[in-house]
């Protein structure tokens, strides 16, 4: 069996963007910092998409820095620019949680 799940908690790295389609569908992007330490030393910045976002997250403030918890799964996408051909992996999120109170870690 095969299974494509994620969760991850992070905070803000940037603030989010929302785009409005033709259609009505709306489309928010987030970039997430996630801090490990093992098994060495380092900070992923993971891109997120939201397709259709609930009213209540729009209506937080979402500001950099803010923690927030993320479930989804990873999805890879494809496009070409001037460059040729790219790709990423993005975690395409069903549900996103920002806590009511900051937690007293330091980013």
């Amino acid at each position: 069996m095969d299974l494509n799940l994620v969760v991850v908690s992070g905070r803000l790295a940037t603030l989010p963007e929302l785009r409005t389609f033709q259609s009505g569908s709306r489309l928010l992007r987030l970039l997430i910092t996630v801090r490990s330490d093992e098994p060495r030393r380092r900070v992923d910045v993971l891109p997120v998409t939201v397709w259709d976002p609930a009213e209540e997250l729009l209506s937080e403030e979402l500001t950099p820095g803010r923690r927030v918890w993320v479930a989804g799964a990873t999805q890879r996408r494809f496009w070409t620019n001037e460059s040729g051909k790219r790709s990423r992996i993005e975690i395409v999120a069903n549900h996103v949680e920002v806590p009511e109170e900051p937690d007293s870690e330091t980013s």
